[in-house]
């Protein structure tokens, strides 16, 4: 493999899945986990799709509780990016148990096998209109990276925020190559 289009292929799959991967833990980095998925609860309310990606003002009935915003992107290796992103909740109440569950998949597809990448971030308490930032690491392997490339660059990325009394789910189809 030609590895300034792997690296190219890093650069834009990286970038497209960290709207909720950056936020959930990925990678070697301390609270996250590129290895066997967590379970992910089933969403409660509607599946968002698009990214998610407000700034953090109040929702309005019909927008979802939580968005994502990413701080920034810093190399870290050919495969590897440092990513810092914030999760906001957007509700006018507290938020309690948060959890986030963040799976990339190659292609159209979220079947297992497909799965590219996964990760779990125990968040904790949110205030209401607050916000939680984290700075993680975010690798692919060479294999990764060409699973993604046999699929013409696309990729799916479904992110469940739950909380102690909701589960909603983000879901964002798009071509990184």
């Amino acid at each position: 493999m030609n590895t300034k289009l792997l690296g190219a292929l890093v650069v834009l799959v990286v970038g497209g899945a960290v709207v909720g991967a950056a936020v959930t833990g990925f990678g070697p980095a301390p609270g996250g986990d590129s290895g066997t998925p967590a379970p992910t609860p089933e969403s409660t309310g509607t599946v968002y799709d698009g990214s998610g990606g407000g700034d953090g003002s109040t929702a309005t009935a019909d927008a979802p509780p939580f968005s994502f915003g990413i701080d920034s992107i810093e190399e870290c290796g050919q495969t590897c990016r440092d990513v810092t992103a914030t999760l906001y909740n957007d509700q006018e109440t507290d938020a309690s148990d948060v959890t986030v569950y963040t799976q990339m998949y190659a292609g159209n597809s979220t079947s297992s096998d497909d799965r590219v990448w996964s990760g779990t971030e125990r968040v904790g308490s949110m205030a209401a209109s607050g916000e939680h930032t984290s700075t993680n690491r975010v690798e692919l392997t060479l294999g990764e990276a060409s699973q993604v490339q046999n699929e013409d660059g696309w990729v799916t990325v479904v992110t469940t925020v739950e909380t102690a009394d909701k589960t909603v789910t983000f879901k964002e189809r798009r071509q990184v190559i």
